[in-house]
């Protein structure tokens, strides 16, 4: 009894290390197509900090957080899956051609500031708290007003 309970034991421990996250700076440790895309967007920006999320079953995302504070979420490979811009605008080039002119068409000065990749299309969130949902082809679905 006393070794199952020690073997117990072990196992989680283990489990928790596997599972730690790991917090750097260093660019390095993100994808290439991540670090490619902090360069080619956001190149004046200093990382404030770099969260490696390790997961047993699933693979390992990237949590970014710029000085500015911009965050910048990964998945696996780098490809970005959510930038929120706090109320700084998205940098256009990340919004998809159809999303900007709906946006700019219907909500004309009002700024980008939250964009979220998903399985069935995009999430953006606009300056005043307007929430947009549109399908992977860029059209427009659904709005919500933010809580």
């Amino acid at each position: 009894m006393k070794k199952l309970f020690l073997a117990l034991i072990a196992l989680i421990v283990s489990f928790g290390v596997a599972h730690a996250d790991k917090y750097t700076l260093n660019r390095e440790n993100l994808p290439e197509q991540a670090r490619e895309m902090l360069t080619k967007y956001f190149p004046k920006a200093k990382v404030a900090m770099i969260k490696v999320d390790r997961h047993l079953l699933k693979k390992t995302d990237y949590d970014v957080k710029l000085v500015n504070g911009t965050k910048i979420e990964f998945n696996n490979a780098g490809r970005w899956t959510s930038v929120d811009c706090k109320s700084r605008a998205v940098p256009d080039a990340l919004v998809p051609r159809t999303i900007r002119n709906y946006v700019s068409k219907n909500f004309d000065g009002v700024k980008i500031t939250k964009i979220e990749r998903k399985l069935k299309g995009f999430e953006v969130e606009l300056e005043d708290g307007i929430e947009l949902t549109f399908d992977l082809l860029g059209t427009f679905k659904k709005m919500d007003m933010k809580d």
